[in-house]
């Protein structure tokens, strides 16, 4: 009976002893993390950083342990923590131990902590420092009050700042990432600012400049907005600045530019001194070039301004004429320059591509119409298009049998000038006078060239008619009248 007692004494201290050995390796202390970093400051480009920690004994992990990172909100609290990294079973054995991690988009805020846990056996470790966590998803500057530099407003009024809304090829909205969160600054030097107020729009009562960042707390950031100068109106008009939004000049190539004021509670749009019919909101859409103005009703006073816009172009010539004169079998080159970036050139006789010519320069060696077109491939897509004539040379002394009564002196080549018959003309010693109907003379010579008019006449609806007197040396006189047709 005693040595029943004896063994069963043994025993229970054998599994008493076994089971504290059990609870010795199931036990490991974590210690406080150290942040190899003051502040995350994170992006699309950079979200990587580490932290190192230490734990005692190394033989206390289990082969299946994993260690993990929580970051807490960004009050430091843990009651909803977020697990930034996992370590595979069984890869982390020794102490000190780094890991890297990467923080949530969502951050924002200054009051981050982080801290370790074990899985086998289950172990966590006390907080770490506080620190700035930010993630900049939106990190360029963006537009306020749709880029107008200024806004006003009557006394005892305001003005509304907003951070637009729609996103382009030049504007990266920070709105359209809802985690985001803005601050105010008003302006007390050229180089510093002070904080207004939170939100995405900002109601100004008092005179200055203003402009909004994204929150991202101390990270430093390229999320910044325009400046606006706001103005109070006490008598008379404010300056409503006009901005376009595709720049002044404007790249016609790139579509309609949109014209747009300061805020108001109505409008109206002018172009070149005339009211614009039904331009009567904030913004006007146009892709020609002039002197465009607004009138703004801000309620209790008003406000105008203009912009002389331009559409960007670049310079071009030609080294020849509109009208052209060429013999039978000669050719005329035709040169020509341009400043445009990356030009390109097409040359076309009666309205059809020469498809062989791409050049600056091109030999014309037939009659007709001719039309160039230098269009700019690089930057502002736009063109310009240069037109001339060649004509063949027309004899200025042609064999006539008849003097003509009409003449369509319009600069086409055709019947421009009075052609007699040789007989009558330069070297005959015959004396040529043209009179008005009223007897005024306009021309009178011995050495008729057949060149009246020499210029080109003013015709109006109605027909002129004009008288001629030729009386030969011989005098011989022949008499009638010229009628000067379109």
């Amino acid at each position: 009976m005693r040595k029943t007692t004896i063994l069963k004494a043994l025993l229970f201290l054998f599994g008493t002893v076994l089971f504290y050995s059990g609870q010795l390796h199931a036990q490991i202390v974590i210690g406080t993390p150290n942040l190899g970093f003051t502040q995350a400051c994170a992006s699309p480009s950079f979200n990587s950083y580490h932290v190192t920690f230490v734990f005692s004994p190394e033989a206390g992990l289990s082969s299946t342990n994993q260690f993990k990172i929580e970051m807490s909100d960004a009050t430091g609290n843990f009651a909803n923590a977020t697990v930034v990294f996992t370590s595979q079973a069984g890869a982390v054995t020794s102490s000190p131990a780094t890991l890297q991690f990467s923080i949530p988009e969502t951050s924002a805020g200054q009051g981050y902590r982080l801290r370790i846990k074990s899985t086998a056996p289950v172990a966590t470790s006390s907080s770490s420092v506080p620190f700035p966590a930010y993630y900049k998803i939106q990190d360029s500057p963006f537009s306020i009050n749709n880029l107008v530099s200024t806004g006003a407003y009557c006394s005892g009024g305001s003005y509304l700042l907003t951070i637009d809304s729609e996103s382009t090829a030049s504007n990266d909205s920070p709105l359209q990432y809802p985690s985001l969160t803005f601050k105010w600054y008003k302006e007390t030097s050229p180089t510093t600012s002070i904080f207004v107020a939170d939100g995405p729009t900002l109601n100004v009562s008092q005179e200055g400049t203003y402009f909004a960042r994204t929150n991202y707390g101390t990270c430093t950031s390229n999320s910044y907005s325009n400046r606006v100068k706001i103005s109070e109106v006490r008598s008379g008009e404010a300056n409503a600045t006009i901005v376009s939004n595709l720049g002044n000049p404007f790249c016609k190539g790139d579509g309609i530019t949109t014209l747009t004021t300061i805020s108001g509670k109505s409008y109206q749009w002018f172009k070149d001194g005339v009211a614009i019919v039904d331009a009567t909101n904030q913004m006007y859409q146009t892709d020609s070039a002039g002197t465009y103005a607004v009138k703004v009703d801000l309620g209790d006073c008003s406000a105008s301004g203009s912009i002389d816009l331009e559409i960007e172009s670049f310079e071009s010539a030609i080294n020849v004429p509109e009208s052209n004169m060429m013999d039978v079998g000669e050719s005329l080159i035709i040169e020509a320059t341009t400043d445009a970036n990356a030009p390109n050139f097409k040359w076309y006789l009666d309205d059809v591509l020469i498809p062989a010519a791409v050049g600056a320069t091109f030999e014309a060696t037939a009659f007709g119409n001719y039309k160039l077109i230098i269009s700019q491939s690089s930057g502002c897509q736009s063109s310009t298009e240069h037109k001339f004539s060649i004509r063949e040379t027309m004899d200025p002394f042609p064999e006539v049998a008849k003097i003509p009564n009409m003449i369509s002196p319009n600069g086409d080549g055709v019947n421009d000038t009075w052609v007699i018959p040789l007989k009558y003309v330069s070297g005959t010693n015959t004396e040529i006078i043209i009179m008005t109907n009223q007897g005024k003379i306009v021309l009178q010579t011995k050495e008729y060239l057949n060149n009246w008019p020499e210029n080109q006449m003013p015709l109006s609806s109605i027909n002129q008619v004009f008288y001629y007197i030729i009386t030969t040396q011989d005098q011989e006189t022949k008499k009638g009248s010229i009628t000067v047709v379109k």
